[in-house]
Order: C-alpha cells, then structure tokens, then sequence
C-alpha cells in the first residue's frame, strides 16, 4: 500500500510541476517581464540570492548544524530551488510590483533548469547522478510545460483565457491531493524530525531567506525588494523532489525534509506578505494624511 501512495505522490508532484508551469505560460506577460528583466540591479540580486547566496546559506548550516545527512541533502535542494509557483498571490498580498514578478518567475525557472544539473553533484554530497539525470525531469516538467504555454498564448490569447482557468482549477485540486498524499505518507516522520536539528535548520534558513532578500538588496524600490523576498521565501518544491525521485535508493529523510519545506515555505511567506501589506498600507495612509495636511 505505501508503495502504491507514493507512486500516486510522484504522479502528483508531476501533474503540479507541469500545471503550475503550464498556468504560467498560459498568462506570462512575456513582453513585460523581459522589459523588467532590463533592471540590472534586480537581475543581478535575484541571480546573486538565488543561485549564490541562499544555496551556499544552506549549505553552511547543513555543515554548521549536527543533523544526519539525509536532512542535510534535503535542505541543499531547497536552497537551490527558489520562486513556488504560488509568488504571484503572496506578492499581490504583499502590495508589490506584479512586473517584477513575473519577470522574476520567469528567470527563476530558466535558471533553475540550467543551473541543478551541474550545481547538486558539486554541493549535494551522496547524490551522485549525471547532469541529464537530474536535468531530464526538470526540463520535461517545468521547462516544456512553460514554453508550451507561451507558445499557446502567443498563438491565441482567447485559447490562452479559455484553457488558463481549467488548469488552474485542475492543479489547485491536485496541490490539494499531493499535500494530503505528503501528510499520509510522512505524517509520522515528521515528527520524528523532532530531536533532529532538521526543523530548526529550516527555520533558520527560512528567515534568513525572507529578511536579507529585503534589507540587503540595495537600491531596489520596496516593492521590487517585496518581489525578491517573497520569491526567495517560496521553494520550487518539484525541481527540489526531482533528482530525488529520479534517482533510486535515496535516503526517505531527503524527501522527508524537502516535503517540510511546504510548512516553512507557507508559514515564512504568508506572514512576510502580511506585514510587507500592512506596511505598505500604513505608508499610504502616512503619505495621504501628510498630503491633506498640507
């Protein structure tokens, strides 16, 4: 029976990756979000948190804290996975620059492809593969997916509209099903992550990865800051599970500890939104009563 529940989980985790990134090209502004790309400052510090800070932030705690390996390997792929599929509504949430985002989305993904199958060999130890190995799933997953959706969109923006919501209500259905298949699955290890390191080592990585984004990107506006913490804060989930499922004989922790990032990713990104809206609403009111004082 458990062997069956986590075929149906991969089955899941597929059917996630290829619906969140089908639904992103399906509505991408591609136009807008290679003009925000222009930004330099906001590429440079989106490549610079992604791609070097927070994976080599990850792998320093997994060397700092005592935690068994497995837990480690699955904290490394979290660093390296930035942007979830769900940033838009947490940016929205967040009053930040929806531009941005989905300029930011759009490098994310590009990069993440391009960037795991040479970077996990080197920082994930005990995860040996070739690069196509690690490289196929996310390329037929999240990049195909991706390109199809544009390709659609620019074919027919009225097929786009028509198609975008049945996707987006189809995946919503079976996000609800993988985090069910995750609790029923490893409900019981997660608790026995207790003890372990492996939840404070979460934490730790979390609130880093929501807080320097925003304080430490200078020169961005707020709201552009809003879209890069919030985007380091959310994980790719599927591009962490996939050299984990595409490779035999792992560890159950390593997973055990990427499916512990959908608490962290939700907690740490929903709270950061709130207060960055609050915020930016208490800012407006400042400016208007300033204004009327005036």
């Amino acid at each position: 029976m458990a062997d069956v529940l986590e075929l149906v989980l991969k089955l899941s985790l597929a059917i996630f990756m290829v619906g969140n990134l089908l639904d992103m090209g399906l509505k991408l502004n591609l136009g807008e979000a290679i003009r925000d790309l222009g930004n330099v400052r906001f590429v440079a510090f989106s490549l610079l948190w992604g791609f070097v800070l927070l994976p080599g932030l990850a792998y320093a705690i997994a060397k700092i804290i005592p935690m068994d390996h497995p837990y480690a390997m699955g904290l490394v792929l979290l660093g390296m996975t930035p942007c979830a599929p769900f940033l838009p509504p947490m940016v929205e949430r967040a009053k930040g620059d929806m531009g941005y985002t989905a300029a930011f989305m759009l490098l994310a993904s590009v990069v993440t492809v391009v960037y795991m199958p040479f970077a996990v060999p080197v920082l994930v130890k005990g995860l040996s593969a070739s690069a196509w190995t690690i490289a196929k799933p996310l390329v037929l997953f999240l990049l195909v997916p991706f390109a199809l959706g544009l390709i659609i969109q620019r074919r027919s923006t009225s097929l786009a509209a028509r198609i975008e919501p049945i996707v987006k209500k189809l995946t919503g259905i079976d996000t609800v099903l993988m985090l069910l298949l995750c609790v029923v699955i490893y409900g019981k290890k997660f608790v026995a992550l207790e003890g372990s390191y492996a939840i404070g080592a979460q934490i730790i990585f979390f609130f880093l990865a929501t807080v320097g984004p925003y304080l430490l990107s200078f020169g961005l506006l707020r709201a552009q800051r809003t879209v890069l913490s919030l985007g380091m804060a959310t994980r790719n989930l599927g591009a962490a599970f996939a050299p984990l499922f595409a490779i035999r004989g792992v560890d159950q922790r390593a997973i055990v500890m990427v499916a512990l990032g959908v608490i962290m990713q939700a907690t740490f990104s929903f709270g950061a939104a709130t207060f960055y809206g609050r915020n930016a609403e208490n800012g407006k009111a400042a400016a208007h009563s300033a204004g009327g004082n005036a």
